[in-house]
């Protein structure tokens, strides 16, 4: 079959399409009335940019097979902007291929309007896989770091592992998502790496109802779930779901089934001299109390556990004095998680110190005599940095809930999209601040940041197709319109604003001259 023209039928087709390489379920368009009403219709399109009709070929292959799978689900077409009619289109639709190297665009649209550029793997199971769940999760197997993890997709392709593997054999069933998962993988996928030639690992997303089967007959109760085989055959579980690649590693040289566990006792049942805190009545102990060092861990966490007996000495040690120089209390960021996100707590364990409920930062201290000095001499303490949202600037900082409709009100907005920790994003803040009071006087413009680790704003990260840190998208009128990708100085970002304030007075003087 071939695509439905809606062009003029006399069209000459060229010879590799009309050999029906082309599915007829991938829609030609040049009508931007036809592509208003697809999109009215439809709430899942992907729209194929070209430069020209042989720019198009391979990813028309590739998207022929697609649309088979995901018919019914979601919508493909195609738009040559290098015929004369279909190029007002594509300017309308800001697609830009004059980039010598830019060949094509892939476009998503959902509910009608533009929800993000497709910059996952151009692979068919990447692209199924985002049609099945635009704002799901990238697959594993697109990272590149996860190579030499072998990634399964059906009950067959296990079986047939299974069958012809003589190398030890571990395998992940796992949901996309999972967070222990997520925060596994990049071991898992270390490991895979590191064991080459020696063991194989495997992963397999068991999510969907469709593998029923094996979860029942590998007691999949939860995810992940990791099964251990040798020459075929399941022998036991692997369970230390907090292990680090080279924890899998050395388990591997001598594999050996799960110790029954004894249940392990809260660290805040165990008695002892540290006040343990959570979101309630935090804020109310460090009023409380002029002098506390806090340690924020995870009960999985190896270094916490090393520390925790000499930490606990030195609460003692301070619980014995007459003129105490202060408290040690810990908090459980897993199950306090509104103040792990306060103090964007990322790694275990990490200390904060409060003198009269102000928090102060702490070096790096890990023993009795080093807890005990500390508490005697805080070294005075420069004040806390403001965090950048604390200081008084001109850039808004939005949050999942108020992001499309602060951008809506704006005609032109540079957002940054950015974690607190990363150095890149530390690097460009003043750049970025300096820029927004630049333009802090034109009601137009604004520049935004989202800090993507606060956990209000990951969905919006996700659908924003932020992939690092500090990405920058230009919005217009709320609308995604492009990446920008120049210089990350005060003076790239000034020139580029200026350069879209001074298109407005070009269209403006047309529009003069028109009158």
């Amino acid at each position: 079959g071939v695509i439905r023209w809606l062009l003029d039928p006399q069209v000459v087709l060229p010879s590799w399409l009309s050999s029906a390489k082309v599915s007829s379920l991938i829609e030609r368009i040049s009508d931007p009335k036809d592509l208003k009403k697809l999109l009215r219709t439809r709430n899942n399109v992907l729209v194929l940019y070209s430069k020209s009709e042989a720019a198009a070929e391979n990813h028309l292959r590739l998207l022929s097979t697609v649309a088979q799978v995901v018919k019914g689900q979601g919508t493909i077409c195609w738009v040559d902007c290098g015929d004369a009619e279909s190029r007002k289109l594509c300017k309308k639709m800001k697609v830009d291929l004059s980039p010598k190297d830019k060949k094509v665009e892939l476009f998503h649209y959902q509910d009608g309007a533009f929800h993000t550029e497709y910059n996952r793997a151009v692979t068919f199971k990447s692209i199924v896989a985002f049609l099945k769940d635009p704002k799901g999760p990238p697959l594993w197997e697109e990272d590149p770091g996860a190579k030499d993890v072998v990634h399964l997709d059906s009950e067959k392709d296990f079986r047939r592992l299974l069958k012809k593997e003589e190398k030890p054999l571990l395998i992940m069933f796992y949901a996309p998502w999972c967070s222990m998962c997520k925060r596994m993988m990049p071991h898992f996928q270390k490991a895979a790496t590191q064991l080459r030639g020696h063991a194989v690992l495997a992963g397999m997303n068991v999510y969907s109802s469709e593998f029923e089967n094996i979860k029942e007959e590998y007691s999949v109760r939860g995810f992940p779930t990791i099964c251990y085989f040798e020459k075929g055959r399941f022998l036991f579980q692997y369970d230390n779901y907090g292990s680090t690649s080279e924890d899998i590693v050395e388990w591997l040289k001598n594999p050996q089934p799960p110790q029954p566990q004894v249940p392990e006792t809260p660290w805040a049942d165990e008695g002892g001299s540290v006040y343990h805190l959570t979101d309630e009545d935090f804020d109310q102990f460090v009023k409380e109390h002029s002098s506390v060092l806090v340690m924020f861990h995870a009960p999985w966490c190896g270094h916490c556990k090393k520390m925790k007996p000499e930490f606990e000495k030195a609460a003692e040690a301070l619980h014995g004095e007459a003129d105490s120089s202060g408290v040690l209390a810990a908090v459980d960021a897993t199950v306090n998680k509104a103040l792990a996100e306060r103090f964007h707590i990322s790694e275990f364990p990490t200390l904060k110190y409060f003198k009269n409920g102000e928090k102060y930062a702490v070096p790096v201290l890990r023993t009795k005599k080093k807890f005990l000095e500390w508490m005697q001499n805080p070294e005075a303490p420069p004040p806390p940095e403001p965090t950048w949202e604390e200081q008084q600037t001109s850039v808004l900082h939005l949050v999942g809930d108020n992001f499309r409709e602060t951008l809506k009100k704006k005609k032109h907005t540079l957002v940054m999209f950015y974690a607190p920790w990363c150095p890149h994003c530390k690097k460009v803040i003043p750049h970025f601040t300096a820029t927004a009071d630049a333009f802090k006087d034109d009601r137009k413009i604004a520049c935004a940041a989202v800090d993507c680790v606060k956990d209000k704003n990951q969905d919006l990260c996700q659908q924003e197709a932020v992939k690092g840190y500090p990405t920058f998208h230009y919005y217009h009128y709320g609308k995604f319109a492009e990446k920008y990708d120049s210089d990350r100085t005060e003076l790239g970002f000034t020139n580029y604003i200026r350069a879209l304030r001074e298109g407005d007075h070009e269209r403006l003087g047309k529009k003069k001259e028109e009158l």
